[in-house]
């Protein structure tokens, strides 16, 4: 019996090692198609080279890649509303690619072909005599994985580009203000505030870059706008998607708005500021109590009840 687990457990470590590895190909996959259609534009995304990319794009298996791509074809999605929902997805974590809501998905089939084939290994496991826990462990991780891993990458990516666009967000508004005031309009100012930021806030910038992209090629002002905050998918960014868009069309002054705007997000990070403090002594109250009161108590009573047991003795 213990052979046949450690057999069973060896099956489940390659179909695993597979799955990473098409995982991996995917999205690396993704990422090079990203860093070739930015160069073509002009940028360099993430600081990368040409001819890095070329290197990396040249050791990528594109038999593999195609295999996804196939499936991917297969299982797409039919309504036009839930292909522009996941690409959207896709975009605000960061893959931009034409094809990435194909090949996500063909990621997705081939996770779940895996983890069809790693539960059919896991069942002599499950129906052997008096059953295995191990065996029902397995396959329900395998199937969980499969089902909702690739939905779980998205989500921890775009949750941490959100935070990169939150904490970048101020200085880009800042940078606007000053350039606007120096004298430049606002789409130069744009491009402006993207090489100054490129350093600090890179994902950041690519957005930026498709801006100003969009603005050059001559879409409306208040649609690029507010495509890019779509992109972003933060508060902030929508408010000031809004504001531009009701001060192009009153006729106000841009340099006053951007800066009566600025000094309300300096406000909300301050009350964002304030209100994490306030919450610090609430949070601190479970770990008081499962880990600082017991050694504290331990620490007051253990004199008394060495001396009480020193007495009864």
């Amino acid at each position: 019996m213990a052979l046949e687990t450690i057999i069973y457990g060896l099956g489940l470590l390659l179909v695993g090692g597979a799955v990473a590895g098409l995982a991996f190909f995917g999205v690396a996959e993704l990422r090079v198609r990203a860093m070739r259609r930015s160069r073509l534009a002009g940028a360099v995304v993430g600081g990368v080279s040409g001819p890095a990319i070329e290197k990396a794009g040249g050791l990528l298996p594109e038999q593999l890649v195609s295999t996804v791509r196939r499936l991917g074809q297969q299982s797409a999605v039919r309504d036009p509303a839930k292909v522009s929902l996941l690409r959207s997805r896709l975009m605000q974590a960061g893959f931009y690619s034409r094809e990435a809501p194909v090949i996500f998905l063909g990621v997705k089939a081939t996770l779940i072909a895996a983890a069809t084939v790693g539960v059919l290994l896991t069942l002599p496991m499950m129906i052997g005599k008096g059953g295995n826990l191990l065996g029902l462990v397995l396959a329900v991780s395998l199937s969980l994985a499969a089902l909702y891993g690739p939905d779980q990458v998205l989500k921890s990516r775009k949750t941490k580009r959100e935070q990169e666009y939150a904490d970048g967000f101020p200085d880009l508004l800042d940078l606007l203000v000053a350039s606007v005031e120096a004298g430049l309009s606002l789409d130069a100012a744009v491009t402006r505030v993207t090489e100054e930021l490129e350093r600090r806030y890179p994902n950041l910038t690519v957005h930026l870059r498709f801006l100003v992209l969009e603005l050059r090629a001559g879409r409306a002002r208040k649609d690029a706008w507010a495509a890019f905050a779509d992109r972003l998918g933060i508060e902030d960014a929508r408010a000031l998607a809004t504001m531009l868009r009701q001060a192009e069309e009153m006729g106000t002054s841009l340099g006053e708005t951007l800066n009566v705007f600025s000094q309300d997000m300096r406000q909300k990070r301050m009350l964002r500021a304030e209100e994490k403090a306030l919450g610090l002594s609430a949070k601190l109250t479970v770990p008081l109590i499962l880990f600082i009161f017991p050694t504290l108590l331990v620490a007051l009573m253990l004199p008394a009840g060495a001396r009480m047991v020193k007495v009864l003795g």
